[in-house]
């Protein structure tokens, strides 16, 4: 549910006690993504221009400077003066508020035959300002997950902090400094959607990262442009936790490092190419690269997407101690048929190790609610069909068959995976934000390893900005 806020009309008490309160920016930064504001801003409609004389304009304990005296740094240049001000209440103007509520029930019944279960209800909320001096803006978000119900002996699911506690946290406080149009500078704790840096939301609250980052889009012709991206990432929190831990340690190592990254995406059409690349120093170095195409076919309008991943260890090799190399391949075709959705699939993973993914959800094509079908030497297979039921908008479901052949390791076994989801999300009205959502996956391991497991989720989530 998106309304627009305007914190101030023209002349009102409020917007003159907004200027007058508005020292320069009091809040401290921290990044977000390519040329938008934030993993995702709005832009309200500003209201008019208040001329406030530079009296009206300060406060008693802003400064000691009498009512009528002017002082020698403020000469000279009245106009520039109210220009400053001028944007200063634009930019608060601007301040967007964004909330989202959500409740989580997970359980799960091990191969092993343990079981884990919580319920926990929390969400985030945060701001956004608009562009002071049209050139900088802050955000802020915190989050929290409560626990609702779930035994110590039944933890695991990764909706709140070890011993099924609680948590709260302030995940971004971040600076957004717009260069040029479309090249944008963020500094600061944020959300990232990247490959294999982003956000992972499926649990209660998502990963955000302590980072600095480049990124910006160039329009290269009349239906062709360039997003691109670099930075450094050096610390991330996790989606159940308060702490921001070095990203080599969120990895497995014991040591303290950081993750440098560049990438770009070219769009032309309905065809894109994309390359980003991962390094940590004496960690490892993951490479990912990604085409997708839209093509015609007997009337249909079928979709390719490719993906390759490449990791090794890089420098000392401080993450395992010893070389690896790993990498995965995959192929994906989708078929949209009226309101339905047909897809087909294929990853391949090869080298010494399995591919890994400490700071994401995986990327790999056949990487479904339970299982990435990612080890080493595992081939797998999807089917899925999707659907929009156009009677009553907003509902959908889809259900999902992965075969995933048996990995290098002997000591692990072939799985195959079965997931159904419907949700239901209204598109408009007075309950657009709303959703729910129930998931259920069962997968079968095969050989001497025997076992299965069940895992089902239902999610309430209602998210609004104003």
């Amino acid at each position: 549910m998106n309304r627009k806020f305007r914190l101030c009309e023209k002349g009102s008490a409020m917007c003159m006690l907004l200027a007058a309160l508005s020292a320069p920016a009091a809040v401290s930064g921290a990044p977000v993504e390519p040329v938008k504001p934030t993993a995702g801003t709005t832009q309200p409609v500003a209201s008019g221009p208040v001329k406030l004389s530079p009296d009206a304009a300060s406060g008693t304990a802003a400064t000691s400077v009498e009512q009528g005296q002017t002082e020698l740094n403020d000469s000279f240049d009245q106009n520039l003066r109210e220009w400053r001000l001028e944007k200063r209440r634009q930019a608060f103007a601007d301040t967007e508020f964004k909330f989202n509520l959500r409740t989580m029930y997970l359980g799960r019944d091990k191969y092993d035959g343990s079981n884990m279960e919580s319920m926990a209800i929390g969400g985030w909320a945060g701001l956004k300002t608009g562009y002071f001096l049209d050139h900088i803006s802050f955000g802020l978000t915190g989050y929290t997950s409560q626990h609702l119900a779930g035994d110590d002996d039944e933890d695991g699911a990764l909706m709140l902090e070890p011993g099924q506690e609680g948590y709260s946290v302030l995940g971004e406080a971040y600076a957004d400094i717009k260069i040029i149009d479309g090249l944008n500078l963020y500094a600061g704790r944020k959300e990232y959607d990247t490959p294999y840096i982003n956000r992972n939301d499926v649990r209660m609250t998502p990963n955000t990262f302590e980072a600095l980052t480049l990124m910006g889009k160039a329009k290269l012709g009349e239906d062709s442009s360039l997003k691109y991206g670099l930075g450094y990432f050096n610390r991330i929190k996790e989606r159940n936790s308060v702490d921001f831990v070095p990203m080599s340690e969120d990895a497995g190592a014991t040591v303290d490092r950081g993750v440098y990254t560049a990438g770009a995406v070219y769009q032309r059409g309905k065809f894109s190419f994309g390359l980003i690349d991962y390094y940590s120093p004496d960690i490892i170095n993951i490479g990912y690269a990604e085409a997708k195409m839209e093509f015609e076919a007997c009337g249909l309008k079928p979709r390719l997407a490719l993906q390759y991943s490449d990791q090794r260890s890089a420098g000392d090799e401080l993450l395992k101690g010893n070389d690896f190399e790993s990498r995965q391949f995959g192929v994906k075709l989708e078929v949209p048929v009226g309101q339905a959705l047909f897809t087909a699939g294929y990853t391949t993973a090869g080298g010494d190790a399995n591919m890994q993914n400490p700071w994401s959800g995986y990327p790999g094509y056949t990487s479904v609610q339970v299982e990435d079908f990612n080890r080493d030497g595992e081939e797998a297979f999807i089917l899925r069909a999707g659907y929009d039921f156009k009677q009553f908008k907003g509902l959908s479901a889809y259900a999902l068959w992965v075969h995933g052949t048996d990995p290098q390791d002997s000591s692990q076994y072939g799985r195959d995976e079965f997931d159904v989801n419907l949700q239901w999300a209204p598109p408009e009205g007075r309950l657009k934000g709303l959703s729910f959502r129930v998931r259920y996956a069962h997968v079968d391991q095969r050989g001497s390893g025997g076992g299965s497991l069940d895992d089902f989720r239902v999610i309430a989530n209602y998210g609004f900005s104003f």
